[in-house]
């Protein structure tokens, strides 16, 4: 812990993970690096004030240097549209050199909604940055752990596989993975939301699917997917399939 607490009072880069939405489950050492912040950097959608911004609204201190990375593209092009990953290079790229120049002379806390090695945004300045600033990462609890937690429902048992599939994945390809996997995760709905009820029709599912927005925040709304409308969702949402329970042997013999 020493040492981590003398390489974060120096400059470079840290990247906290903010856990899933609500700030109570941030780890004791992301709530410490956040409050006595003096730079903070964020992604965000042009015009949005950004989820991992609105999770620490309480908790920044006075005149702390804000730095809004705000995305050029998110929902607008199809992943398979070269322009959208042209833009989103030119995006990482312009904000590897702004980083690396301000955490020269400053400790530059990055905020990331839930773990940042786990489909985070910063994995891809994480990957440019590497060597040339001092850089440390906290890890956090994962959106999807929040988001199954709400249902109330244990999400895998024993030799469960789980499996965690993009919403953006072809349907042929969503059906495949999904139909081999016990406990289920979608992510990046949006939509996508049609083509994932296709998907869980599809395997014999539907009816044990559940839809979780804004998981362990204010705005919590957990329902099964089956009684809704047919509409699209929040991007972020997250649509789970439990895991089918496993009885212990032992458990499963009558006693004498």
């Amino acid at each position: 812990m020493t040492a981590e607490l003398n390489a974060a009072a120096g400059p470079g880069i840290t990247c906290v993970g903010l856990g899933p939405g609500d700030p109570e489950l941030m780890s004791v050492r992301a709530d410490r690096l956040v409050r006595g912040a003096t730079d903070i950097a964020y992604f965000r959608k042009a015009g949005r004030p950004g989820k991992a911004r609105q999770i620490v609204e309480a908790m920044l201190a006075p005149g702390v240097r804000e730095y809004a990375m705000e995305y050029p593209v998110t929902t607008e092009l199809p992943l398979t549209d070269p322009a959208y990953h042209s833009q989103l290079a030119a995006f990482y790229e312009d904000w590897t050199e702004r980083l690396a120049d301000l955490a020269a002379t400053r400790r530059v806390i990055v905020l990331c909604e839930g773990d940042p090695f786990f489909y985070g945004s910063f994995m891809h300045l994480y990957i440019r940055l590497q060597g040339r600033v001092p850089m440390q990462v906290v890890p956090g609890i994962t959106g999807m752990s929040g988001c199954w937690t709400a249902t109330g429902t244990p999400m895998a048992w024993g030799d469960n596989v789980v499996t965690v599939l993009m919403g953006t994945l072809p349907e042929a390809e969503l059906v495949r993975h999904a139909a081999a996997g016990d406990a289920l995760v979608f992510m990046k709905l949006g939509r996508n939301l049609p083509k994932l009820r296709r998907v869980l029709a599809a395997i014999g599912r539907l009816e044990e699917a559940w839809l979780v927005q804004d998981g362990t925040m204010a705005g919590e709304n957990v329902r099964r997917l089956a009684e809704m409308p047919e509409a699209t969702v929040p991007y972020f949402s997250i649509l789970l399939v439990h895991g089918r329970e496993r009885v212990p042997a032992a458990a499963a013999v009558a006693a004498p």
